[in-house]
């Protein structure tokens, strides 16, 4: 049997630091090859070439996993939030590369969605600067006060806060703007139509940002299998992780 590596893509506006707590868990399980990857401008530099389009975003995520899978290893894709929309991209153009995929707010993908109010201030002119302004110039402990507000533990908070910098605004912008209605949508329908590996839609029951409805259309639509969590939000890789992990580990074991 080839070697296998689990592949971590965070999303918005984060670092690797939120998949401490998952990576830990999986390490109990057994799963010894866990590689997170940081999108540029997330947690990873920004090269000076690098136009952080939803486009380019996936093609660079292609080249990671084509550099991993050239090892001879096999790969499980994992995403969350944008890491999630950068795996979806990456399937659209390479699905030979991973040998099961598996992302959260899939809902993104279906043509009825409507992006959440923060995100569509983004992808306003000159409102999106401002709103940006505000959030990477604020002070350290405002940043950590706000991550905390929305459930993230201290630690973890701590590091995003770090990272929320002017970097990841400009890249901020020009992803949603580039993946505002009907890109997103047009993705979505892409997939639907190509033979994927095996998959697994994430559907955490409290996430603010997706409607479940329209998350498990599109597992049904991609054939992929769904993992309901209950009474989880968003963020639902940083607390009362043995569940996820032990559902995880046996959509891998049976592919």
């Amino acid at each position: 049997m080839a070697s296998r590596t689990v592949v971590l893509v965070h999303g918005n506006p984060e670092t690797a630091a939120i998949w401490g707590p998952l990576t830990a868990a999986l390490g109990e399980r057994g799963v010894g090859e866990v590689v997170s990857l940081s999108p540029p401008g997330f947690g990873a530099p920004v090269p000076d070439d690098f136009d952080p389009t939803m486009d380019n975003y996936a093609a660079w995520l292609v080249g990671e996993l084509a550099t991993i899978r050239a090892s001879g290893t096999e790969i499980d894709l994992l995403g969350h939030d944008w890491g999630a929309g950068h795996v979806y991209g990456a399937l659209a153009r390479r699905p030979d590369l991973v040998r099961t995929w598996a992302g959260d707010i899939a809902g993104v993908l279906h043509t009825d969605y409507v992006w959440h109010d923060m995100a569509q201030a983004w992808q306003m002119p000159e409102i999106g600067e401002q709103v940006i302004e505000g959030m990477t110039t604020s002070g350290h402990d405002e940043k950590v006060t706000l991550f905390e507000g929305l459930g993230l533990p201290s630690d973890i908070a701590d590091d995003l806060a770090t990272g929320l910098n002017a970097d990841m605004g400009r890249c901020v912008l020009r992803l949603y703007r580039t993946g505002a209605q009907p890109a997103v949508g047009e993705l979505g329908d892409r997939l639907a139509t190509m033979d994927l590996p095996p998959g697994l839609v994430v559907d955490a029951e409290l996430d603010a940002y997706i409607a479940s409805d329209l998350s498990n259309d599109i597992a049904r639509r991609l054939g992929a299998e769904a993992l309901r969590l209950d009474a989880r939000g968003h963020w639902w890789m940083v607390d009362d992780i043995d569940p996820v992990a032990d559902s995880l580990v046996a959509f891998w074991s049976s592919h």
